[in-house]
């Protein structure tokens, strides 16, 4: 029974016509999922998003645009009770040179063309804004 929110943020950073992907285990198996996560009490969304960047890659970020606001439900894959509610925004990484993984669930991040024929992301939302992203940019 679905009792619980899990708000969840990530930002789409595009560059040379590519989206920058990451590459995180979760419970065994190995999702391409955009940046960002979970949102905590007493955040708001851009700083959830901020702060994941700098957590998570080692990176300030300035959010442009508001891209995509989940319009249906979708159950967690991961909790059985809980529902989510994910947001995406165009960002840019104003300093590149720093970027390091710092996440140990982070395996890899890889940037993703847009122009591949196949959906390669893993989640049904991230799945719904690549489309979204071949639209606007192609």
């Amino acid at each position: 029974m679905i009792n619980k929110f899990n708000i969840r943020t990530y930002a789409c950073v595009i560059k040379k016509n590519s989206v920058l992907g990451l590459f995180e285990r979760f419970r065994g198996n190995v999702l391409l999922k955009f940046p960002g996560g979970g949102l905590e009490y007493g955040e708001g969304l851009i700083e959830c998003l901020t702060r994941e960047f700098d957590e998570e890659l080692n990176v300030k970020i300035e959010v442009t645009e508001h891209l995509y606001t989940q319009e249906n439900l979708i159950p967690s894959h991961f909790r059985n009770d809980e529902q989510l509610l994910t947001i995406y925004y165009i960002a840019n990484i104003l300093n590149e040179e720093n970027f390091k993984i710092l996440d140990s669930g982070i395996e890899k991040a890889e940037w993703i063309s847009i122009n591949t024929a196949n959906n390669p992301f893993s989640l049904p939302s991230d799945q719904i804004v690549f489309n979204k992203l071949k639209e606007k940019y192609l």
